[in-house]
């Protein structure tokens, strides 16, 4: 049974954690001995009351498939119980094509709260099958469903769905008395669209459903500040930093600003624009360093008319084709 109710945020949007970075190899470079630099780094996010962690059961390269469930799981055991009382920690499940049916996520389920050790508080389909498969996702929604009408776990959510089919999944579960607590989906300064108005973000306002935006960084690109091309990261990382760094300037450049003018760096900055769309920012961390800095930006939050000029440029950006690559799973 789970250990305490999954409560939704009442007083705005705070920042959360995202953990894909731990146990990737191929996108982040993890190497088991990180292991004590990211015990560090959670430690001090918690102090700094940074208490929603987002993780997944496919997090992990190859053979370190899961390591993200289990470096948290570990972590958060290693709290004293009044600290781990207080965290949040949510899952996704993907939707793997040999996860068929109702109780297609029962195992998957089962392991994720064995890695997590046994604090599970949000499990969520990890992608829409929509545009691929679109009879396996039903079934797949069901079973989560299950979970939380038996106990197992205190809410489900989804990711990487659209405006249409969110409102669909909603409907029906709302039929069956159960409640879509959340929707996560890439959003950004250079991937606005669920901020639009014909995005999901109103749709997530008017049903009260949590919107958890992730990337809110862009791979670490709204972290740097604007000028000369900065060293690359290796990989896929760098080839898209490449292309974006000249028409991403104009954001860079007012980010730096209204940071300045808040006593804050770019990066809290980009955070402070998802949370100003109603959207709770998970930013990835796995240094003391940059908990600090997403810590700090709980400290304060963008006026009207700084959001609203950020909004023009990150459309502006859009339109001209400097913007992230859409997640080829989201359903419309």
């Amino acid at each position: 049974m789970v250990q305490q109710p999954w409560v939704p945020r009442v007083s705005g949007p705070g920042i959360g954690v995202g953990t894909w970075a731990w146990g990737n190899q191929f996108l982040w470079g993890y190497d088991p001995s990180q292991d004590p630099i990211l015990a560090a780094c959670f430690r001090r996010a918690v102090e700094l009351g940074l208490t929603f962690f987002d993780t997944a059961d496919s997090y992990g390269t190859g053979r370190l498939q899961g390591r993200s469930e289990q470096l948290l799981g570990q972590f958060a055991a290693d709290l004293d119980p009044a600290q781990r009382a207080r965290l949040t920690l949510a899952t996704k499940l993907a939707p793997f094509p040999w996860r068929l049916g109702r109780s297609g996520y029962r195992r998957a389920f089962a392991a994720s709260r064995r890695r997590l050790q046994g604090k599970l508080d949000l499990v969520q389909l990890h992608w829409s099958t929509g545009r691929y498969a679109p009879w396996q996702e039903g079934p797949l929604l069901e079973g989560l469903a299950d979970l939380v009408e038996q106990g197992e776990v205190a809410a489900m959510g989804v990711s990487n769905m659209g405006p249409q089919r969110l409102r669909r999944v909603h409907a029906h579960l709302a039929q069956r008395g159960v409640p879509l607590r959340s929707l996560q989906v890439q959003l950004s300064l250079l991937s606005p669209a669920a901020a639009a108005s014909e995005g999901v973000g109103p749709i997530c306002r008017e049903l009260g459903i949590e919107l958890i935006a992730y990337s809110p960084l862009a791979l670490g690109l709204l972290g740097r500040p604007p000028g000369a091309l900065p060293p690359l990261p290796a990989g896929l990382r760098g080839q898209l930093w490449r292309r974006l760094w000249p028409g991403v300037q104009p954001l860079l450049e007012a980010m730096a600003r209204i940071g300045a003018a808040h006593g804050a760096a770019g990066d809290s900055v980009a955070l402070n624009w998802c949370r100003a769309h109603g959207a709770m920012p998970i930013v990835g961390l796995r240094t003391v360093a940059q908990a600090e800095r997403a810590g700090a930006a709980l400290a304060w939050q963008l006026s009207l008319a700084e959001r609203l000029e950020l909004d023009q440029l990150a459309f502006a950006a859009a339109s001209a084709g400097t913007r992230m690559p859409a997640n080829p799973f989201e359903s419309a």
